[in-house]
């Protein structure tokens, strides 16, 4: 084969790869959305939201790469905008900026960096096998550490947050997360670890693997 040849099969190959990928990309981006706007996103329960918003980002953190936590992030800010959330809405009234942040950066932050993670364990023959289970593990965690911290970090002293600190009866921003986060915390870490481990496996297997 000459160097035309081989030039013509690898564009070829960058193409489709091209084009595999931003279909993929497009289908997670869609789950996202239309998890985000139905109730297959959050469990909204008395005093407590549940979300699930954290599998397809996981899984297309492990798959594709961090955008996924870039799409949850602007769904969460638009929630804010428009009062989808009664909470973040809220804390939009009190800060537009603030919320800005709050709701894009760490969502952002959290499929950057389970993406990172898996990348590397991925490549440590001795945990790859597990790097599945890790890394979807480590999204919803994530999800949770950056948020809660970057709420208080921006929100704690505002009249909205402390009437929380009160019921809660939080003597400090570390007891206030704990209280805040409690059952909603643990029971999107179980899901999500058990949902997004077994789909990106076998995603894994299928899309990247035999691509």
């Amino acid at each position: 084969m000459n160097n035309n040849q081989t030039s013509a099969v690898n564009n070829t190959a960058n193409k489709t790869f091209t084009t595999k990928y931003m279909v993929e990309l497009a289908a997670m981006i869609a789950i996202i959305i239309i998890m985000a706007f139905t109730p297959l996103g959050y469990i909204k329960l008395p005093g407590l939201t549940i979300t699930f918003l954290t599998i397809p980002v996981a899984v297309g953190a492990i798959i594709l790469g961090p955008v996924g936590g870039l799409i949850f992030g602007l769904t969460s800010l638009y929630q804010a905008v428009t009062g989808g959330s009664v909470f973040t809405f809220a804390l939009f009234n009190i800060s537009p900026v603030f919320t800005i942040i709050l709701t894009v950066v760490p969502r952002t932050l959290e499929g950057l960096l389970t993406g990172l993670i898996f990348k590397v364990l991925h490549n440590i023959r001795s945990v790859q096998k597990v790097s599945y289970y890790i890394a979807s593990l480590a999204c919803p965690l994530l999800n949770t550490l950056l948020f809660m911290s970057t709420l208080v970090a921006l929100f704690y002293r505002t009249d909205f947050i402390q009437t929380y600190v009160t019921k809660f009866a939080a003597s400090n921003p570390f007891t206030f997360v704990i209280a805040f986060v409690g059952t909603q915390g643990a029971i999107e870490a179980v899901v999500c670890f058990v949902v997004a481990s077994i789909l990106s496996r076998t995603l894994y297997a299928v899309l990247v693997k035999n691509a």
